[in-house]
């Protein structure tokens, strides 16, 4: 097992360490999705509802699949987050990533343009978007783990002109990718069924590692 995988252990979803700066980002988040939640009520225009739910119901089934690999191989998780933080919750996961991505969905919503059929360097606007952000995403991972913040074991999951690949492919773009697909599906009870699958999935993960199996990540 790794030097980083032990250390995030270590307080592994401890309440002691909850810092007060967790209460206002709580309020923020809340403030956005009641508000966004308003709007949806007043319009019937759920998109943003929707694009916020689904990219982080993606990034629990991935946190998920993380701590798998880590208990799997008993050696380290794809990513792994040991340093400082107000709550780590999994090996690879913690309260100020959630915090974030509970409102990238909804990011993500409102810099898309209105006009369906706009394209941007000849990639249709909904897609262009979904390629830069998670390019974004890599360069901060990067910068992160440069810091020894977020810690990368495997040669092929590196700070590397071809390494950085993996991770934009099998993480970050999947993510914004399946919240173009739901939000962009025609059918609104489609939309909710996808929704209570992806979070039906990582919860079923969730229970059977942790309820049957026994295990900790």
């Amino acid at each position: 097992m790794t030097q980083a995988s032990i250390r995030a252990l270590q307080g592994l979803r401890d309440l002691s360490t909850v810092k007060w700066y967790v209460i206002p980002l709580l309020a923020f988040v809340f403030y956005i999705y009641v508000t966004e939640i308003k709007k949806a009520r007043r319009t019937g225009d759920w998109d943003a509802v929707i694009a916020g739910f689904t990219l982080f119901g993606v990034d629990f089934v991935f946190e998920t699949l993380n701590g798998w690999i880590f208990h799997l191989t008993q050696h380290s998780a794809l990513w792994t987050t040991p340093g400082d933080t107000a709550l780590r919750t999994m090996v690879g996961w913690n309260i100020e990533i959630m915090f974030m991505f509970s409102i990238a969905g909804i990011i993500y919503y409102h810099t898309l343009s209105d006009n369906r059929g706009l394209r941007i360097f000849g990639i249709p606007d909904r897609l262009f978007w979904v390629i830069a952000y998670a390019a974004f995403c890599v360069f901060v991972e990067c910068l992160l783990n440069v810091g020894g913040h977020l810690v990368w074991e495997y040669p092929f999951w590196r700070f590397s002109p071809l390494g950085v690949l993996p991770i934009f492919f099998a993480a970050y773009f999947p993510l914004f990718l399946i919240t173009m697909l739901v939000v962009n599906m025609e059918s609104p009870t489609g939309r909710v069924r996808a929704v209570g699958i992806i979070y039906g999935t990582a919860i079923v993960l969730n229970l059977v590692a942790f309820g049957i199996l026994g295990w900790n990540y």
